[in-house]
Order: structure tokens, then C-alpha cells, then sequence
């Protein structure tokens, strides 16, 4: 008796085992997909509303960031989530969920007087808070004694369209 069910043991491993094998070969072919908690590598051209190209790392060092650490822009990552490595996609993010809205209360005036001389409009500058803390900001008016700086992002208000390659995915 305990022979014929050593037998039927051996015999069961022998005829599942090349299924077994075959299962595990396919799950590995599987491509990753990027989940919430991926660690992911892209390839990315941006564009602004108008369309055009504000920023790429194709040709460059790719990105890789953290999908748990939010590393990027919101609406980006949210829709990375599905994505398999290799796969191409153009994403489009409304401003909202980019850099968000332009925001008035970031448009400041100051004295004409406390800019550097020769400084135009569309010139990026840096300002520095009570705390220490420096802004970028763009010079977006000039007036005859004052000048408004805008301290938004520079693609606040836009919506953006990102090309995107899924390179490595990490779990």
C-alpha cells in the first residue's frame, strides 16, 4: 500500500511538474505593472498648453522616483497606475492637477528700486522671505516705480500633455 502511494506521489510531481514550470516561465514574461507603491523609471517629454515642449529627459538620465512618496505631479502618477514596462502613453493633465491654478495672492508689488538694474519683464528672479526661506519668481509687470512679481509656477494655469515610456517598474 505504501508503495503504490509513493508511486502515485512520484508519478503526480513528474506530470505537474513541466505545468508548474511552464506557469512560473509565463509569470515571469509578465511585464510589471506600476501599483501606488512602485518604484518606477520613465522616459518623458512635457508640453504646455500651447504645445510646446517645456521639458524632456529622452536621450538624457532617466527619471525614477517613488510612487509612494509623491514625487511628482498628481495628476502624473495617477494615471502611470496600470502602466506595464515598455508601454508608451500620452497622458494629458489639466492644470488643476499639475501645478495648480494661477493663484492672484502670488502676484506681489514691489519697489522698482529693490530689483537689480536692467531687469525686464520675463526675467526669473529669487526672493528671500523673513524666514530665510528663496522663491523663484518672474518679473511680469514694470511700471514706472514698481514692478509685479509673479512667484506661481511658470506652469500654473496650463495644462500639460506628458509622453511618457515605462521603463522599470519596481516593487
Amino acid at each position: 500500500m505504501q508503495m503504490q502511494i509513493l508511486v502515485l506521489l512520484m508519478a503526480a510531481v513528474v506530470f505537474s511538474a513541466p505545468r508548474l514550470f511552464a506557469e512560473e516561465q509565463a509569470s515571469a514574461a509578465t511585464p510589471e505593472q506600476v501599483s501606488e507603491t512602485s518604484t518606477v523609471t520613465i522616459e518623458y517629454t512635457v508640453k504646455d498648453s500651447k504645445g510646446k515642449v517645456v521639458d524632456s529627459n529622452v536621450g538624457k538620465k532617466p527619471l525614477t522616483f517613488d510612487m509612494e512618496k509623491h514625487q511628482i505631479i498628481p495628476g502624473l502618477e495617477r494615471r502611470l497606475v496600470g502602466m506595464k514596462v515598455g508601454e508608451e502613453k500620452e497622458i494629458k493633465v489639466p492644470a488643476k492637477e499639475a501645478y495648480g491654478e494661477v493663484q492672484d495672492e502670488l502676484i506681489i508689488e514691489v519697489p522698482l528700486e529693490k530689483l537689480p538694474q536692467g531687469v525686464k519683464v520675463g526675467d526669473m528672479l529669487q526672493m528671500q522671505s523673513a524666514d530665510g526661506r528663496v522663491y523663484p519668481c518672474r518679473v511680469a509687470e514694470i511700471n514706472d516705480k514698481t514692478a509685479r512679481l509673479d512667484l506661481n509656477h511658470p506652469l500654473a494655469g496650463q495644462d500639460l500633455t506628458f509622453d511618457v515610456k515605462i521603463l522599470k517598474v519596481k516593487e
